[in-house]
């Protein structure tokens, strides 16, 4: 069975899961965050560049744990904006 694509916003909000998880892990290696939350370093590799927009929960819970990154930080910061109601500017 072929999964259909994903929409454009839950492919963005990927990315910003990916730049934050690069971010956070600064100096460090791929190989020592994957060694660190059990995550495989290919894993790592393609959550960060996005070609996994939509990583299962308990990796990011993982690599949140290695990184010593917040949850609530991984959500404010890759969270969809709210949508705007008509005729507000």
């Amino acid at each position: 069975m072929v999964r259909p694509p994903l929409p454009e916003e839950v492919r963005a909000r990927g990315r910003l899961l990916g730049e934050l998880l690069r971010s956070a892990r600064g100096e460090r290696t791929v190989p020592q965050i994957s060694a660190a939350s059990g995550v495989p370093a290919e894993t790592l590799r393609k959550i960060e560049s996005g070609r996994i927009p939509t990583p299962a929960f308990f990796t990011v819970v993982a690599l949140a744990d290695a990184l010593d990154l917040p949850l609530a930080d991984l959500v404010t910061h890759c969270a969809a904006p709210a949508p705007r109601a008509e005729g507000v500017a």
